[in-house]
């Protein structure tokens, strides 16, 4: 059996937008803000659950459920793989379930996590689909957004940060399956 050596990504231009100690402090803001939503609305952790989107969301609901914990919260954590994008740099619109949850959602509580809301088709769709599975909500947070791309009526409950309409890379996205292991977010390119 012959192994293959990845190659290094393709030399391009990567321009940091928010680097690795803003986006740990930005993870901590936002585990206090929904540690405290949680609160408000008496969400305990054995009814929480978290659904993080592969392949972007991974990264970032790693720190966060870390974070989490410093605030109390202990959820369950599932995992569901989408695909909209394929190896373009544009959403399809068609949103189609590579890999599902195997959890219960049924009188549950939902955090869906995901690296970005663009579009909305991916975000909509899950949250759509879980609340059909009975969750008892369903709220979102995202590590980006890009305001002017959405497609859908949807707003995430809860925000990392806001990036321009530009290409980016690094803390989970990728391009083309390169840059999600950098330990910030850089635009690509520019």
């Amino acid at each position: 059996m012959q192994t293959q050596i990845k190659k290094d990504p393709p030399a391009q231009k990567l321009t940091v937008f928010y680097n690795s100690d803003e986006i740990s402090r930005r993870v901590v803001s936002l585990a206090q803000e929904i540690g405290e939503a949680l609160r408000a609305e008496n969400i305990a952790s054995d009814k929480l659950i978290i659904i993080s989107l592969l392949k972007g969301g991974f990264v970032f609901t790693a720190d966060l459920i870390r974070a989490l914990y410093a605030e109390g919260i202990h959820p369950q954590v599932d995992f569901m793989a989408l695909s909209s994008y394929g190896m373009g740099k544009k959403s399809s619109g068609k949103v189609e379930i590579i890999g599902d949850t195997r959890e219960n959602f049924k009188g549950r509580h939902a955090l869906i996590v995901d690296d970005i809301l663009e579009s909305g088709h991916t975000l909509a769709f899950v949250k759509n689909l879980l609340k059909k599975r009975g969750a008892k909500s369903a709220k979102t947070v995202v590590f980006l957004e890009k305001p002017g791309k959405r497609e859908t009526e949807i707003e995430a409950d809860f925000v990392g940060f806001m990036v321009p309409d530009k290409f980016v890379v690094g803390y989970g996205l990728d391009s083309a399956h390169n840059f999600r292991e950098l330990p910030f977010i850089a635009v690509l390119g520019d």
